[in-house]
């Protein structure tokens, strides 16, 4: 399994029409034949500031594949790039170690 942080400041747009292109990416996530249950998903904000937070994790490198190809994946990343005035970074997770319990 692979992780990824994904980490920017929110600069540009409307914070609730952003909202609604993250539950829709991840609606697109629970239900695209190819991705589902192969892909972890959850995106988490600062309470009171802009920082967001995307944690993401894949099965395996097929599943990472087959995420790139969908055009809802391409439209998400523009977007995520757009609100974040084109600077956001992508960090490699490792898993040092974990409770049993994952909610």
């Amino acid at each position: 399994m692979k992780h990824f942080l994904i980490k920017y400041r929110f600069k540009d747009g409307s914070p609730e029409q952003w909202r609604g292109h993250i539950a829709q990416f991840i609606a697109h996530l629970n239900s695209d034949p190819d991705l589902k249950g192969k892909i972890s998903y959850r995106c988490t904000k600062e309470r009171d500031g802009v920082e967001y937070y995307h944690l993401a994790s894949t099965s395996d490198d097929a599943a990472a594949a087959a995420l790139q190809t969908k055009d809802f994946f391409k439209f998400y990343s523009a977007e995520t790039r757009r609100v974040a005035g084109g600077e956001l970074s992508v960090v490699p997770l490792e898993i040092i170690g974990q409770t049993d319990y994952l909610a």
